[in-house]
């Protein structure tokens, strides 16, 4: 399904509709949020999946083991004709994973996928966080983001430990 602002959703595994209906809409608002934030316009495919096949790109594109929640592959440099959208890249959703994870944290499915789109989205434009600076730049652009979002902070336990 394509969704407004060059964000194109694709819906794998049913779970992610059946758990949160409204879940294209969800996603989209995320990736727009991020790219305006940001300051760039591109088009971002996502791919809702479910836990095996997320396992098997985690194994086949970053040599891990295992599903995660969101993985970001962003597109390779290439032509684009003026005026055309940048391609972005694509990220990859694991159901189970996500709704574990928000489960295990108390916090509403759609806030956090929203929280990883935003941080996968982010991932795509170059940020990172092995390091800690890289870390702390990049968890306060995600709060600012979800902030405008109405997304609570979803560093804030981990600050106040």
């Amino acid at each position: 399904m394509s969704a407004p602002g060059g964000i194109s959703v694709e819906i794998e595994a049913e779970a992610w509709s059946d758990d949160l209906p409204d879940v294209e809409a969800v996603v989209a608002r995320a990736a727009v949020a991020a790219l305006a934030a940001a300051g760039v316009a591109g088009e971002v495919v996502v791919l809702l999946t479910d836990d095996d096949a997320q396992a098997g790109l985690n194994a086949r594109f970053r040599q891990r083991e295992g599903s995660t929640n969101v993985l970001s592959f962003p597109a390779a440099p290439g032509f684009v004709p003026p005026g055309a959208p940048v391609p972005l890249g694509d990220l990859s959703l694991a159901h189970g994973v996500c709704a574990a994870e928000a489960a295990a944290q108390g916090k509403t499915l759609a806030d956090h996928l929203t929280h990883l789109v935003v941080h996968g989205v982010l991932h795509l434009l170059g940020r990172d966080h092995l390091e800690e600076a890289e870390a702390e730049a990049m968890e306060a652009e995600e709060r600012a983001i979800l902030a405008g979002l109405g997304v609570a902070d979803p560093y804030a336990a981990e600050r106040a430990a």
